[in-house]
Formats: structure tokens, C-alpha cells, sequence
């Protein structure tokens, strides 16, 4: 297997957790929206969550939640790219935390506590494998 196709999930895996983050906009948009939120908000932005649908509230807990993952998982996927690890486990993870973070915002947003619990620990696992296996591949070199 070429490096490129080694290193391809993990540049991905940052790629797609990076659009989860942007993509976790859009339910706070609504959500904003649906509390009639005008320019004048824009002064200050985070006054208006009062105002905010219940699942609007848990669009912005989930919007900034995913800020959090995401600073978790860049730099294991920076990790694996500079390491390179070609264990089946971390090619694996490198796929699932995106969509486990996708799920994770869907959980969140539509008031699903078990589903949501389950894919928040799933991909925080996720991002500790790529540290693990991205430790070991420098470590064996």
C-alpha cells in the first residue's frame, strides 16, 4: 500500500471532523431563527439563548460541544499522519469519529440522552486510539 493510501483515513477523519463542526451550524441557525433572531442580536449573540426552542438550547450545547471534539481529535489525526500507523483499529477509527460526531449532533439536537451519551464516548475512544496507535508507530520508528 502507497503512503498516500495509508495516510488518506487520517487526513479525511480531520477533513470530515472539521465539516461536522461547520455542518453543527445549521441546527443553530434554525434554532436561532425559530427565536426570531434579528441583527440587533448580533451585539450579543449569546443573550438571545434565552429565547431559543428547547432544541435550539441543544443545538448551541451541541455546536459548542463539538468545537471541544474536535480539538480532542485533530492533533491524533495530525499524529497518525505524521506517524502513519497502519493498524486495521486506527483506519478505523480515523472513518467512524466523524460519523459518530454526526450522530452525536442528531442525538443531541432531537433529545435522544442514551444515543447521544453512546456516540459522545464512542468517538472520544475513537480519537484515544489514534493517540495510542499514533504513539506506537512513532515509538516503533
Amino acid at each position: 500500500m502507497s503512503q498516500a493510501a495509508t495516510l488518506a483515513p487520517y487526513a479525511w477523519s480531520l477533513v470530515l471532523a472539521g465539516a461536522v463542526v461547520v455542518l453543527s451550524v445549521v441546527p443553530l441557525g434554525a434554532g436561532r431563527s425559530k427565536a426570531d433572531f434579528t441583527m440587533a442580536d448580533m451585539a450579543a449573540p449569546r443573550a438571545m439563548f434565552d429565547r431559543l426552542p428547547a432544541w435550539g438550547k441543544r443545538a448551541s450545547w451541541a455546536h459548542q460541544n463539538s468545537f471541544e471534539a474536535f480539538t480532542l481529535h485533530a492533533p491524533a489525526c495530525l499524529l497518525c499522519l505524521i506517524a502513519g500507523p497502519t493498524a486495521p483499529v486506527a483506519i478505523a477509527a480515523a472513518w467512524l469519529h466523524p460519523l459518530l460526531r454526526l450522530v452525536y449532533v442528531g442525538a443531541y439536537v432531537g433529545n435522544v440522552p442514551p444515543l447521544r451519551g453512546m456516540s459522545w464516548a464512542a468517538g472520544l475512544l475513537c480519537s484515544g486510539l489514534l493517540y495510542v496507535e499514533g504513539l506506537k508507530a512513532v515509538l516503533a520508528n
